[in-house]
């Protein structure tokens, strides 16, 4: 479980908040990934300045829960342009055990930046209202984001690989099962696989929405695929943390795959299925 969010972005409790619940969990590994600060100030982003804290508090954590859990640190860092994003050296010269790469941010044809990772009837009006209801563009624009990012590489986890999915297909029915639709994805997809990146199996909008990201309809695909996976929960309160956790092992299993990429002794490791 190493897609979470705390009082430092957007998450709703206290770092050592989530590390307590992991434990009585019976987690053995946890991460922190807060978002990353972006070049403009958001409501759920960190702040440069709150950046030493968080890793003095991360630090501290560590060492007082060392016998009990292995915590590691990272970032959610979105690819926002060739500035920044993921590789950009400001997020590389931090001291992290790990990175999560993510888009939810676009560029509208008129420069404007918009968050689209929003519930679906305000992602319905941005795309009426910026893109004049071409679904189409926005989502070759997402992925074509997407596809940036994995190129430019320097993260490790690939988070919430298709998560305009839902909200696409809320707009137009059927839209999933569109020839373009499903190329767009699996040539993504693959291309993230070949160049070694964990492929998350977020889970945070399971038990609301029904849908893990990536689409369940694409696992047997990774599988095929060889690629590495993970259960997040991208958790923003404690008691979220192994939120859909089952489910997903349930649905990675039917597709078959037999073990997760978790942290284990310092590094990332295949953990065979329980």
């Amino acid at each position: 479980m190493y897609h979470s969010h705390c009082l430092y972005c957007d998450g709703r409790a206290r770092m050592e908040d989530f590390v307590r619940f992991a434990i009585s969990e019976g987690i053995p590994s946890y991460g922190f990934s807060s978002h990353a600060p972006l070049p403009f100030s958001t409501a759920w982003t960190m702040e440069w300045d709150r950046m030493d804290d968080y890793l003095a508090e991360f630090a501290r954590l560590k060492r007082k829960y060392a016998d009990r859990i292995e915590l590691i640190v990272g970032l959610e860092i979105d690819y926002l342009n060739d500035e920044s994003q993921p590789a950009s050296p400001c997020f590389q010269r931090l001291p992290l055990d790990y990175r999560i790469g993510s888009v939810h941010l676009l560029y509208t044809p008129k420069g404007e930046i918009i968050d689209i990772d929003t519930p679906a009837d305000v992602y319905r009006k941005l795309v009426d209202t910026y893109f004049g209801g071409d679904i189409e563009s926005v989502v070759h624009l997402y992925y074509s984001r997407l596809r940036r990012m994995v190129e430019v590489g320097q993260f490790d986890i690939l988070g919430h690989a298709d998560k305009m999915h839902y909200n696409a297909s809320r707009y137009r029915p059927g839209l999933l099962d569109e020839p373009w639709y499903d190329t767009l994805v699996r040539e993504y997809l693959a291309e993230a696989v070949r160049r070694n990146y964990i492929i998350e199996v977020n889970t945070k909008s399971y038990r609301d929405l029904g849908t893990f990201y990536p689409n369940e309809r694409y696992f047997p695909f990774l599988r095929e695929l060889g690629a590495r996976v993970q259960v997040n929960s991208d958790a923003h309160y404690p008691d979220r943390v192994s939120y859909g956790r089952r489910e997903a092992m349930t649905a990675l299993r039917k597709a078959g795959f037999e073990a997760l990429t978790e942290w284990r002794g310092g590094g990332w490791t295949q953990v065979p299925f329980p």
